[in-house]
């Protein structure tokens, strides 16, 4: 995959994090979906053991993952390496309610020292609130609405997605012909 040889500006990875705490640099779970062309192509998780592997029952209540799920699970940056594979590829990162997914990214690289790649990122809610007028733009609502298959909704794979779905749609619905135009809903990490 190749996005710079992409004219319609289809290639892009949609991301999702899960946390353990408030803290977000406490990631257990990281999903990615690749979409490749306009199609996804693949889905992956992965648990990851944040620093210390303690939780809150909040976040616990949100998402199922405890402690005893990522006791043996690999620390951020294993995960990160291979996520970055994918990265090189196509540094076109989208992430619905990206100032939490990109937050997490960046307290992580902080909080484990590793560089920060040169990537773009999109939110696709950003671009539900510019495009349409729902009562609600949480991702689950939103892919209710437009009917866009979805399996369990805080799990990072799943998640992820949903919200590369939800992006294909809401590219169609603007008549976007590539990322360049979405200025409204970009940033860098």
């Amino acid at each position: 995959m190749n996005n710079a040889g992409n004219a319609t500006g289809d290639n892009f990875i949609a991301i999702d994090f899960e946390t353990a705490t408030g803290s977000r640099a406490s990631i257990c779970e990281a999903g990615i979906c690749v979409v490749d062309r306009g199609r996804v192509t693949e889905t992956r998780s992965w648990l990851i053991r944040p620093q210390g592997n303690r939780y809150s029952h909040f976040n616990i209540q949100i998402h199922g993952i405890r402690p005893e799920d990522t006791a043996d699970a690999p620390e951020f940056p294993h995960v990160w390496g291979e996520i970055c594979k994918y990265l090189d590829d196509c540094p076109v990162l989208v992430a619905h309610n990206a100032a939490f997914d990109i937050g997490c990214i960046r307290s992580s690289l902080e909080l484990y020292d590793l560089p920060k790649p040169d990537v773009t990122y999109f939110c696709t809610l950003r671009a539900a609130r510019c495009l349409y007028t729902f009562p609600c733009n949480k991702l689950d609502y939103l892919c209710e609405q437009f009917e866009i298959p979805y399996g369990r909704h805080h799990r990072a794979g799943d998640d992820a997605e949903m919200c590369a779905r939800l992006f294909l749609r809401e590219m169609k619905d603007d008549g976007w012909h590539g990322l360049d135009n979405m200025d409204y809903c970009k940033g860098k990490l």
